[in-house]
């Protein structure tokens, strides 16, 4: 129990244990999620082998300066609470690998973000951004980014210099278009772009060549490219609510896909190669203006998958 007293701390008020400062240095954990917190203390420098400091959900607007000198912070989790602005001084938080500044109400991001090189996570949805500054593309280590949720219309070429992503979230933003660049991210496993303004996908979509979950619902695509067909490890695709009339023979290609949501489209045929798909345990055709269901679908039928019509 001691052990756990001295490496974390969780649920209580930091400032009623101002007195005990020589402690302060053996914690590594400091956990005050849903505490109601308006302000922190402005002495944190005793926290010297701080790694971990949870602070979601509560009613900051700033933290103060002794908190940017936590260098030893691998964590660093401040959603849901009231930052308008992150300081210029969150660059020093060298050893940083995540951070989430998620529900806040964020407009912009100082360019020091770009010196977190260790930085693996990083959760900004539900925010106000419009624009990604030009140093985020220095964060080569960053497996996970989430900008979902903001007021962004265009995502920056630079995208495709994060060649770590695993997985990139952009939902709920305004975006019109995706970057050629993106093709270059031949690690990403997961790429959601629901609820955008995308009319078309560049051809460099099909060099994503680690993807396995592509999620396109609710924007406008009137087409898909031929290059679709060499997503060749993508299992989920999901092109719900758009405006395809039709779909590449290509499409075929994806032998391991599981599931294609092609519902509330505007499809008056399919190609009959789709019965080659394998895999395919799911298919979804509802709300689309096909004049008739082709004798393939009993085909993918007997082999297992479901077709909702």
């Amino acid at each position: 129990m001691n052990h756990q007293h001295h490496h974390a701390l969780r649920g209580k008020p930091l400032l009623s244990l101002l007195g005990a400062k020589s402690k302060f240095d053996m914690l590594e954990e400091v956990d005050l999620d849903g505490c109601q917190l308006k302000t922190l203390p402005d002495d944190l420098d005793d926290f010297t082998n701080l790694k971990t400091l949870s602070l979601y959900n509560n009613e900051l607007a700033a933290l103060p300066q002794s908190a940017w000198r936590l260098t030893t912070l691998k964590t660093l989790n401040l959603a849901a609470n009231h930052f308008s602005s992150i300081p210029e001084d969150i660059g020093k938080l060298a050893n940083l690998q995540m951070l989430d500044f998620g529900h806040n109400a964020l407009t912009f991001l100082p360019p020091s973000l770009g010196e977190l090189h260790g930085l693996a996570f990083l959760y900004l949805s539900n925010n106000r951004l419009t624009d990604l500054p030009h140093a985020l593309r220095f964060l080569k280590s960053l497996i996970y980014l989430n900008v979902a949720d903001n007021q962004l219309t265009s995502l920056p070429e630079w995208i495709g210099d994060l060649d770590s992503l695993a997985e990139l979230r952009l939902y709920n933003n305004f975006l019109a278009h995706i970057p050629v660049s993106l093709g270059r991210l031949t690690k990403l496993r997961e790429l959601h772009v629901m609820n955008n303004k995308l009319t078309t996908l560049p051809a460099t979509i099909g060099d994503l060549s680690g993807l396995r979950k592509l999620v396109l619902q609710n924007n406008e695509i009137a087409a898909l490219p031929e290059s679709i067909g060499n997503l060749a490890q993508l299992t989920d695709l999901n092109l719900r609510h758009n405006k395809l009339a039709g779909l590449p023979d290509t499409l075929a290609n994806l032998r391991r896909l599981r599931f294609l949501d092609l519902r509330a489209n505007k499809l008056t045929s399919l190609p009959s190669n789709l019965a080659m798909m394998a895999s395919l345990e799911k298919l979804d055709l509802r709300w689309n203006e096909l004049s008739a269901y082709p004798s393939w679908l009993r085909e993918l039928e007997q082999r297992g998958c479901i077709i909702y019509i």
